[in-house]
């Protein structure tokens, strides 16, 4: 069922881009205009061919030749890239949901680490990554001088791990903070310790809080992949590959959307690719959380 309504959400969003660009205005609706040339503040986008191509012209685009000859099809180029990105987000998201399980794990044992952490790891979200990955970069960029070689596409997987690591540690947080107070009491008269209260109580009432947070994890792991290569101009990756289309975007306007496409793909992907990992913790799953 949840299939069927994505496939209606997408004809959806394909009927309203082509209703838009059929009534819209070719030079969209401008407000507050003054002078000259008439600049103002732009409230509903242009329609014409150059800034909002049709549907199956962004189709087509996608099997013609990435940058004309005898260049591969643009699909091939995007999967390739889009591989690339999707396999450092995927390192980047194994760091953020290690850092976030032991923040989460800390922050549920001592209070006192909770009224500490808890307010900076929020703020730490409200630092735009434009201004975060250069710095990062920067420092990869010392310590492969100084120090040892440093890839720079481990920078990439740092920025985007500092996306997945906070739903992982809220989803700790909340999940570790989960069992009944019977159930606690119940390890006590056990005379079961933290660890054991941990690994056989805790950690499996945690799943339905878990997995939500993972799959946000993942997803937000390929948006700080795709921000970092943008960045930073790591070349490879499908960051790098929208901004060289986006250039061309005057004189091939269907092109920046081939690797458009295949971002929102490779986001799928992602969290799609929880839902595996799901059905190993299936009988564990009950009350889970939506995200």
């Amino acid at each position: 069922m949840g299939l069927v309504w994505g496939i209606i959400g997408v004809a959806a969003v394909v009927a309203l881009w082509e209703l838009y660009k059929l009534l819209g205005p070719a030079e969209g609706f401008v407000v507050f205009a003054t002078g000259e040339t008439g600049s103002g503040v732009m409230i509903l986008p242009r329609t014409h061919d150059r800034a909002m191509p049709h549907v199956w012209d962004m189709g087509a685009r996608l099997f013609a030749p990435t940058s004309g000859g005898d260049t591969p099809a643009l699909w091939v180029t995007v999967l390739g890239a889009g591989l690339v990105t999707l396999g450092i987000a995927a390192v980047g998201w194994v760091m953020g949901v290690a850092v976030g399980a032991v923040l989460g794990v800390v922050m549920q044992r001592w209070q006192l680490a909770e009224w500490g952490l808890l307010p900076w790891i929020v703020v730490s979200q409200t630092v735009p990554l434009i201004a975060f990955a250069p710095v990062v970069n920067a420092i990869g960029n010392q310590i492969d001088r100084d120090v040892a070689p440093w890839p720079q596409w481990l920078s990439v997987a740092i920025i985007a791990s500092y996306l997945a690591f906070f739903p992982v540690a809220i989803g700790m947080l909340r999940g570790l903070a989960a069992p009944d107070r019977i159930h606690l009491d119940l390890m006590r008269t056990y005379a079961a310790g933290y660890w054991p209260t941990l690994f056989r109580l805790r950690l499996p009432a945690a799943v339905p809080h878990l997995l939500p947070a993972l799959r946000l994890a993942a997803a937000s792991a390929v948006v700080g992949a795709v921000v970092a290569e943008v960045s930073i101009g790591m070349r490879g990756g499908i960051g790098r590959m929208l901004i060289q289309l986006a250039g061309q975007a005057s004189s091939d306007p269907a092109a920046p959307w081939g690797p458009t496409f295949g971002t929102i793909l490779l986001g799928l992907v992602a969290a799609g690719s929880i839902a595996i990992l799901g059905l190993v913790f299936q009988n564990y799953r009950r009350g889970e959380d939506t995200a």
